[in-house]
């Protein structure tokens, strides 16, 4: 395997199409554009799915699979993780996901973390928790409190990093990757922009952006997966899709050839 491979989010194809189609679907075609990851939405699900079946075409197809749960870690006026965290692993080692994604929520220095060791202890998959586009889960200040503190505490925890998210937080995502880099696995991709309505969205990245990222990439040492979770549409959605994980190859080949070269 490459020093970066890429994985796709079903996401990317639009919710009501995932909706519509399921999950499933989209496994072979996301095989057959190269990418070596596959990342399953749970808010995308529309009925109980059968994991294991799902799991077992994903391998099938020779991908790895990353299981993305909307949850939020830490509860408003809790210091133990939360309740639907238990369950939640357990759906995502029944498709034999790799790493469970979730958001930080509402952590404080208070939030019990050898309570979440105890949880993830023994699991063959490995927590990631995410900055998402909210004033508590997406701003750096908590998550370097929260990476901090379970260092300290070995907790086995790690970070996805989304780059577009800290636009939401009026962030500067070059300051949170000099700050949480050593922190992150999995790379979320997307460009951002405002829409008529004011608000941001996501989108496929501009040449700016593409340039900026080989930049914070060398910031992320231990990063290993660079996903695309932005927009993939078109007549060809093979063809399209091909082509943006070709893209992120070479961005991740590039960045790699700085890391080596710096070395």
């Amino acid at each position: 395997m490459s020093l970066h491979s890429v994985s796709v989010s079903v996401s990317s194809f639009g919710a009501d199409a995932v909706r519509q189609q399921g999950q499933q679907a989209f496994v072979a075609l996301v095989a057959s554009a190269g990418a070596q990851y596959l990342e399953l939405r749970e808010e995308l699900f529309t009925a109980t799915p059968d994991l294991p079946a799902l799991g077992a075409a994903i391998a099938t197809q020779g991908l790895l699979c990353v299981y993305s749960s909307p949850l939020e870690l830490w509860q408003v006026g809790s210091n133990a993780p939360a309740a639907a965290l238990a369950h939640t692993l357990e759906r995502a080692q029944a498709c034999g996901a790799r790493w469970l994604k979730v958001s930080l929520g509402h952590f404080t220095p208070n939030a019990d973390l050898k309570a979440l060791a105890a949880l993830l202890a023994g699991k063959p998959l490995q927590l990631l928790v995410e900055n998402d586009q909210t004033a508590h889960g997406g701003r750096i200040e908590p998550l370097v409190q929260f990476f901090t503190a379970a260092r300290v505490r070995q907790v086995p925890v790690a970070m996805t990093f989304d780059i577009g998210n800290w636009q939401w937080q009026a962030q500067s995502v070059l300051g949170a990757a000099a700050q949480l880099g050593q922190h992150v696995l999995y790379v979320h991709c997307k460009g951002v922009r405002v829409s008529s309505a004011g608000k941001w969205v996501a989108v496929p990245p501009g040449l700016h952006e593409i340039d900026q990222w080989p930049r914070l990439l060398q910031s992320m040492p231990q990063a290993r997966v660079l996903a695309i979770e932005y927009p993939l549409q078109g007549e060809d959605l093979l063809a399209v899709t091909r082509q943006e994980v070709a893209r992120l190859a070479r961005l991740g080949s590039h960045a790699a050839a700085v890391q080596g070269a710096r070395a």
